[in-house]
Order: C-alpha cells, then sequence, then structure tokens
C-alpha cells in the first residue's frame, strides 16, 4: 500500500488582508466619487458592500493607515489620504536618496544576467510610450527589479511604503507634455550607467530621475 502524500497547506489569507487589498487597489485607481483623495471611508457602506462584519473591515483600515493611505481623524473617522507638497517632497527625497543608493549598489555587484532582466525591462518600456498605464507598470517593475538586485529587505520595505503614498499623487505626474518621454531618456541614462559599471554616475542619473519625477508630480 502507498504512503499517503503529503502536501504542505497554505494558510488561508485572513480576511481583513483580502479587504485592505480590495480597498488599496480603489485608493489607486483614483476615479472620481470613489475612495478618491480626501473622501471620508463609510463604514457601514463598505461593510454592506462586501457583505462582511465592520470587524474585518476596521482591520483592514488599520493597515491602509499604517501604509500611509488611510487618515485616521479624531472623532471623525477615516479619510483617503490626502497628500500635500509638502509630503510629496519629503517622499521623494527620501526615495532618491534609497534608489539612488540601490542604483550605485546594483553597478557594482549585479551579474551580467541581472543586467540583462533589466535591459530586458527598458526595451519593454520603450514599447510603451503610447500606453500610459502600461509604462507606469513597466516603469514600476524596473524600479523593483532594481532594488531586488540591491538585496536590501530593510530598504526594500522602506521603498514599497513610500511608493503607496506615492501613488495617491502619480495620476498626475506622467500626465505633464512630454513626461514620458523625458522618464524613457532618464531610463536610459540609468541603464547605461549600469552597463558600464559605473556606481556612481548609476547613482547620480538615479536621483535626478527622480527629482525629475517630483518636478513632474508638483
Amino acid at each position: 500500500m502507498n504512503a499517503p502524500e503529503h502536501h504542505a497547506r497554505l494558510k488561508p489569507r485572513p480576511l481583513y488582508e483580502e479587504v485592505a487589498e480590495l480597498l488599496r487597489q480603489r485608493i489607486f485607481a483614483g476615479k472620481p466619487g470613489d475612495m478618491e483623495p480626501g473622501a471620508w471611508i463609510d463604514e457601514l457602506k463598505l461593510a454592506q458592500e462586501y457583505g462582511i462584519s465592520r470587524t474585518p473591515l476596521r482591520e483592514a483600515i488599520k493597515v491602509l493607515a499604517a501604509e500611509g493611505l488611510v487618515t485616521m481623524k479624531m472623532r471623525r473617522g477615516a479619510y483617503v489620504t490626502e497628500v500635500n507638497a509638502k509630503d510629496l517632497r519629503d517622499v521623494f527625497h527620501l526615495m532618491a536618496v534609497l534608489e539612488a543608493d540601490a542604483a550605485a549598489t546594483v553597478a557594482s555587484t549585479a551579474t551580467d544576467k541581472q543586467l540583462h532582466e533589466l535591459e530586458a525591462l527598458h526595451q519593454q518600456l520603450e514599447k510603451s510610450t503610447k500606453d500610459r498605464v502600461k509604462f507606469f507598470t513597466v516603469n514600476e517593475a524596473f524600479h523593483v527589479k532594481l532594488l531586488q538586485i540591491a538585496d536590501n529587505k530593510w530598504r526594500d520595505q522602506m521603498v514599497a511604503d513610500l511608493r503607496k503614498v506615492m501613488k495617491l499623487n502619480r495620476a498626475q505626474s506622467l500626465l505633464k507634455a512630454g513626461r514620458i518621454e523625458e522618464s524613457l531618456a532618464e531610463h536610459a541614462a540609468i541603464m547605461a550607467a549600469l552597463k558600464k559599471r559605473d556606481a556612481g554616475a548609476a547613482q547620480a542619473a538615479m536621483r535626478a530621475h527622480i527629482e525629475s519625477g517630483q518636478e513632474a508630480a508638483g
């Protein structure tokens, strides 16, 4: 008789995490009248909409508050965070420091295979200039891949949290005339420095790229 097979079972995802992801995507979508910046979060309405109790909904809101996507106001409830000019300056400043440092690390330590992976993403970016949504997606994938190669989990977590806040405003950043073309040129400069294994140039190119993004977002 054959021995019974043992399969590793994945733990089911807590309900509040699923709800947090649903709300997160609605916030990022930024549709007028639906979880847009500054909007009050109607817990009762959302609980009814999702067919859940308010307990997992409140836990989900706490998760989003910890990420900076939701702001809790005393005796007034939860609101989708509005990003002001100072918030953006602070976020972009930290992003420039963290990602520029990561680019320098990648220039110094990446394998040829890893650089080929980044080059492939850059080529996808070149083909996505007519599709703003796809450009956003590939652009983020490039930055995520670069951070993965740099291999610092603490930096990864900080950048992930900062990017969530940036997404509250990202719908505006590439709407500036010519910004997609500028962003692509900046990425080309980053790739050129990485392929030359020039850590200083990679660091400078990434910082310039993030700072240009800040100007567009402002």
